[in-house]
């Protein structure tokens, strides 16, 4: 099962949390078991998996991205967003989440963000989950 979520960025550097729109695409695909592949299919934005009960990590994180390639830095990309490119490849485009029980299996305080660099703008994150493709042998049942 394919989806294709939109998401409307608020800031020209932010993580914004899609955890529950994925989840609900997890869902509605009727996988119990497998794989959620989550790509961005833009060269200035990214997926990160980290907390999100604590709003001051995902902008310690984005404080830090800007420390290390500053916007303002001389590059030779003419339009302005150089850093944006290069902050999408350090965080990359996609990520892999295991799916059980028809859920996203994260961590207790993990959660999925689309990471733009040069927002605001409204991004793509195709969401694909993928069934196990292993059959699960019940108990007391033949080899």
């Amino acid at each position: 099962m394919r989806a294709r979520l939109t998401v409307r960025s608020r800031q020209r550097q932010c993580l914004e949390d899609i955890t529950a729109q994925v989840r609900e695409a997890v869902r509605r695909s009727g996988v119990d078991e497998g794989l959620c592949h989550l790509y961005v299919p833009h060269t200035t934005a990214g997926i990160v998996i980290n907390e999100n009960a604590d709003p001051d990590v995902p902008r310690d994180i984005i404080e830090r991205l800007e420390a290390l390639v500053p916007h303002d830095a001389p590059y030779r990309h003419y339009e302005g967003n150089a850093d944006a490119h290069i902050k999408a490849s350090l965080v990359g485009q996609w990520a892999l989440v295991p799916v059980a029980a028809g859920d996203l299996a994260l961590g207790r305080w993990q959660g999925i963000f689309l990471a733009e660099f040069d927002g605001p703008r409204e991004r793509t994150v195709v969401v694909t989950v993928l069934p196990s493709g292993v059959r699960q042998q019940v108990e007391g049942e033949g080899p």
